[in-house]
């Protein structure tokens, strides 16, 4: 599969190497052009690309970066890409420790909601609830005791089945989580985030999350300066 790869950091460069060693292509981007990805290419084999290759590369697209960040990206970056590539949306809020205050998350707008209006694009929400190092080593095949399972949120079934697929092949039990609504069940202070659950316990755990964010994750006066538009 052709996938292009939205931000290079702790899960962006973990998924470019995880899927390079499936036999994926892969393209990757930042927001320091190409030539900064050098030594990540020589490392994994993907492609070193613009943002708007990137975004143009792949039958899947992840999007990979903080929240603040999104307002970045070209409004029309995703404008003529078909409506059959999947992107998927790993990000997380955090208003206090990175990304400011984002008046429509903080109103109750769940965060891959918002990521999803501000793209003008459909997402998938994944990968966002468990450690970057957990999804490199932690793997399992099929099947294995204690196979960590991964939340997948979204309102386009096809589109969620190919991001379990992706998730299985990566050693993870892929669970459809409802729609990007219901997304906010997967988000930071929840039960499914960052605890490694297998099948059973992760939907457990999604149906006992509770929508109003802990105190961690809200903005405060303090919190850094606010995101870009939305």
């Amino acid at each position: 599969m052709n996938i292009g790869i939205i931000g290079a950091g702790h899960i962006g460069g973990t998924l470019a190497r995880r899927l390079t060693a499936l036999g994926h292509t892969v393209s990757i981007a930042n927001s320091r052009g190409p030539a900064s990805l050098a030594q990540l290419a020589r490392e994994t084999g993907a492609r070193p690309v613009t943002v708007e290759e990137a975004a143009r590369s792949g039958e899947v697209v992840i999007v990979t970066i903080p929240d603040k960040a999104i307002p970045s990206l070209p409004r029309d970056l995703f404008e003529g890409v078909p409506d059959e590539v999947v992107v998927v949306d790993t990000g997380n809020y955090y208003p206090q420790q990175r990304d400011g205050r984002i008046d429509p998350i903080e109103r109750g707008t769940p965060e891959s909601r918002w990521v999803a209006d501000t793209l003008r694009r459909p997402v998938v929400k994944a990968f966002n609830n468990i450690y970057a190092q957990h999804l490199l080593e932690l793997g399992k095949p099929k099947g294995a005791p204690g196979r960590i399972a991964l939340p997948v949120a979204g309102d386009d079934r096809r589109a969620k089945e190919i991001v379990i697929r992706l998730i299985d092949e990566l050693g993870f039990d892929g669970v459809d989580a409802g729609t990007l609504d219901e997304s906010w069940r997967q988000q930071p202070g929840t039960p499914v985030y960052a605890t490694d659950l297998a099948v059973a316990a992760l939907r457990k755990a999604l149906g006992e999350a509770k929508r109003e964010r802990p105190a961690e994750f809200r903005a405060t006066q303090g919190s850094p300066a606010r995101a870009g538009r939305g």
